[in-house]
């Protein structure tokens, strides 16, 4: 984890809007103790707006900007260059004014500098309380908690698989004692950090590779990956427990089995994983999947804040699920926030 991820993602469009909410609060705050009545607070509110709004916008964008410089810096280091951005963001727009505003009560510079650092200090001081409220032990503890665990009678089917090819065919039994412990051993890792999508995907047909072992021709899986970069940044065990929601609650209900699909696509700055499998409704393996996927938004949440989303559909006999979460390469490693 690396130091500086106390600091919020600035990029981030949970972070933004945080930030917009308690800047504008602060504003209706200040007209409101400084009006007496109805008609005085919209007065009073619209002026500070005219002049806060803009000096808001042009610092959002100095801190995008600047946002991969400073996570490269320790915390106090960033937070002292993120106060030198916002002075310089309110001196340009406060000199903009000076030379084309029609009114003559605008404020001094000192002053709104004094009220935008003022502003500054509260958010980045709730920030700080959300990390702590999220501190690494927390975030660790919860993301474990939260990480969809293998259900038992997967770990007592497989075992019974493979002590059925021990003797007429132990290469493959020891190829699958192999799949198993790569599983549990990601299962049994912290799994904080995100991992670029090849090592899920691997993880995935290993998964899948056991669960062939006992429902044979009755599991079939479709891949549309062809163009997915391989680099791409994902929550561990991201994909693998949906695979397992398909398999529990698709595949095992039929007699004949079905067709798992898995389509994982770039569009734009967003990476879409979308998973169908066949649904049979009032099967008796229907329980305990919407909290696997309640546990998954969760973590998204964690990862990605609003950025993230997971929705669900019934089409037919089909049921889907779509994940869509931001397009982070290795050079971006996303943090939580």
């Amino acid at each position: 984890m690396r130091k500086t991820s106390r600091l919020p993602n600035l990029r981030n469009l949970g972070v933004v809007l945080r930030i917009l909410i308690i800047a504008n609060s602060a504003l209706m705050l200040s007209a409101l103790t400084l009006s007496h009545s109805i008609e005085t607070f919209i007065y009073q509110l619209t002026t500070i707006s005219t002049f806060a709004q803009p000096m808001l916008f042009v610092c959002l964008l100095l801190l995008y900007g600047c946002y991969s410089f400073l996570v490269k810096m320790s915390y106090r280091k960033a937070i002292a260059f993120i106060f030198i951005l916002i002075t310089l963001g309110t001196a340009l727009i406060h000199g903009l004014f000076s030379q084309l505003w029609l009114f003559s009560d605008l404020p001094s510079l000192t002053r709104i500098v004094f009220y935008a650092w003022i502003i500054s200090a509260v958010i980045f001081y709730y920030f700080n309380l959300h990390h702590r409220a999220y501190s690494p032990a927390v975030t660790e503890a919860r993301l474990q908690a939260l990480q969809a665990r293998i259900r038992p009678h997967f770990l007592f089917n497989s075992l019974n698989a493979v002590l059925s090819l021990i003797r007429d065919q132990p290469k493959q039994a020891e190829t699958a004692l192999e799949d198993m412990a790569d599983l549990f051993r990601v299962l049994m890792a912290e799994n904080r950090e995100l991992v670029p999508i090849a090592q899920e995907i691997a993880l995935c047909r290993q998964y899948l590779a056991l669960e062939k072992l006992r429902l044979d021709e009755r599991l079939k899986v479709e891949w549309q990956i062809d163009n997915v970069p391989p680099d791409i940044l994902i929550p561990p065990l991201l994909l693998q427990p949906l695979i397992e929601n398909a398999v529990y609650h698709g595949i095992e209900p039929l007699i004949d089995g079905g067709t798992i699909k898995v389509q994982i696509y770039t569009k734009q700055n967003e990476v879409h994983l979308i998973l169908k499998n066949p649904y049979k409704a009032q099967n008796k393996h229907s329980s305990g999947n919407n909290m696997a996927l309640k546990n998954i938004k969760e973590r998204l949440t964690l990862h990605f804040d609003l950025e993230a989303s997971l929705k669900t559909k019934k089409l037919d006999d089909t049921y889907e699920v779509h994940i869509t979460l931001p397009n982070h390469t290795q050079t971006i490693n996303a943090q939580s926030i």
